[in-house]
């Protein structure tokens, strides 16, 4: 059954309660997992600005009610850290980046404005973290009215750039309207439309599956009396989720109205915030995912891609769930695996997940996805070797040995048949699954 938990908070105003409504057909548990290594082409399809490598962003546009008759537009883009390049400084680590925008309207001139910035992090693995770790944000007032934005993002250090382009509206936010609700980390409430909009966007807008919440401002402008207007969580195959009310005072110039979405069970994958019924109606898309930096939305390719994750038991326990259980075993999983229960972020799984995406990008030349792949597996379990050889092209034989320095470790992949299929050896793999059990118990 389709689930989700929400809580309406209204800023500086009353609470309301939610109903949830009927579900209609369920999401196969079939359905493909190529999301997770092609993040751009899901974002895109969610209306986002979405570059891939060699420098991946994704980038969103919100609008609000300025002063008069203009629109203040934010410009939003999430950058993951291990995208940028860092130099030691000092003490520090230190990357820089310009931001390039670019905004044509067929109303209005056109704007260009370009944004140096730095991102300085203490340690070094603060360098390789792979989620939403850079939030970047330009606010603009611009007129009402259709634009194509274009977006470039350049790492400073290396010269490396990736580029994305979107089309917006910036609405007409006349009397007696509302926005479209705005992805957010922080929201601070405002009263009249010229007060800055205090938010710190979502970019993403995606949410960890029984883990973090997620916030969608909405404003009501210039309403003259008390007006209810009807809000609704949809999900990917058009089935109302949860449908109440939006209930705008009609006492100040802005009413805002915070909608907090908890997804501690399902829906999993893209979530339609809509506001308001007809023409007035104005949406956005979020989305829910069991990873945060990840876009993992199907609960048996979940668990089938935790194969070398470890914990055996309990990914076991995992698979075997009935439906109802799960919500429940998952949270359960999350946070008895997370060595850092201090943050929101389960670095375990984060690094996990990051190591699969490198894995299948760099082992893509066999018959099964990288990841899958033994060089993959050793990878994915054990990291990046001190030492490679390749002999892969050699006359005297197809084979790669890798060395892990530290874990007194050498294994040895071999393609025995010519086929680019590089397997390890038998005393390799015992040696590997020897080591791997070691340092799964926390052994040196």
């Amino acid at each position: 059954m389709l689930r989700s938990r929400l809580l309406l908070i209204l800023i500086l105003a009353g609470c309301s309660s939610w109903q949830r409504v009927g579900h209609g057909s369920e999401p196969s548990p079939e359905e493909t997992l190529t999301s997770l290594f092609d993040m751009p082409t899901v974002y895109r399809g969610m209306g986002r600005l979405a570059a891939g490598p060699p420098l991946p962003f994704v980038g969103t546009m919100a609008f609000a009610a300025g002063p008069g008759d203009s629109v203040k537009a934010i410009l939003g883009l999430s950058i993951e850290n291990r995208a940028l390049s860092f130099q030691k400084e000092g003490s520090t680590f230190l990357a820089r980046y310009r931001v390039e925008m670019f905004l044509e309207s067929p109303d209005a001139p056109p704007i260009r404005f370009a944004r140096d910035e730095e991102v300085r992090v203490a340690e070094f693995s603060e360098t390789m973290r792979n989620d939403e770790s850079v939030l970047f944000q330009q606010l603009y007032h611009l007129k009402a009215g259709a634009y194509h934005v274009t977006v470039s993002v350049r790492d400073l250090i290396t010269s490396r750039q990736a580029q994305s382009d979107a089309d917006f509206v910036a609405p007409d936010f006349s009397a007696e309207s509302f926005s479209a609700p705005i992805l957010a980390y922080q929201v601070t409430g405002r009263r009249t439309r010229d007060q800055d909009l205090a938010v710190v966007l979502s970019p993403r807008g995606t949410v960890s599956y029984g883990g973090d919440t997620l916030l969608a401002l909405v404003e009501g402008y210039n309403y003259s009396s008390p007006t209810a207007v009807p809000f609704e969580l949809i999900n990917d195959r058009d089935v109302v989720i949860t449908r109440d009310t939006l209930r705008f005072s009609g006492r100040h110039e802005v009413d805002p109205q915070v909608v907090r979405i908890i997804p501690d069970s399902q829906p999993l994958g893209e979530l339609r915030l809509v506001v308001g019924t007809g023409a007035a109606k104005r949406q956005t898309s979020a989305l829910v995912s069991f990873s945060g930096a990840w876009i993992l939305t199907n609960y048996t390719d979940m668990v089938d891609l935790l194969r070398w994750f470890g914990h055996d038991d309990m990914v076991k326990a995992l698979k075997k769930a009935p439906e109802a259980e799960r919500p429940r075993l998952w949270v359960e999983f999350y946070r008895e695996t997370d060595p850092v229960p201090a943050t929101p972020e389960n670095e375990a799984l984060e690094q996990y997940f990051g190591r699969m995406a490198i894995a299948n990008q760099r082992f893509n030349n066999e018959e099964v996805p990288g990841w899958r792949t033994d060089r993959g597996m050793v990878f994915i379990t054990l990291g990046e070797p001190e030492e490679i050889y390749n002999g892969s092209s050699t006359a005297q034989g197809r084979i790669i040995r890798w060395t892990y320095t530290q874990l007194r470790l050498e294994v040895v992949f071999e393609d025995v048949a010519s086929v680019s299929r590089f397997r390890l050896t038998g005393d390799s793999r015992s040696a590997y699954e020897q080591v791997l059990t070691r340092v799964r118990r926390g052994e040196s």
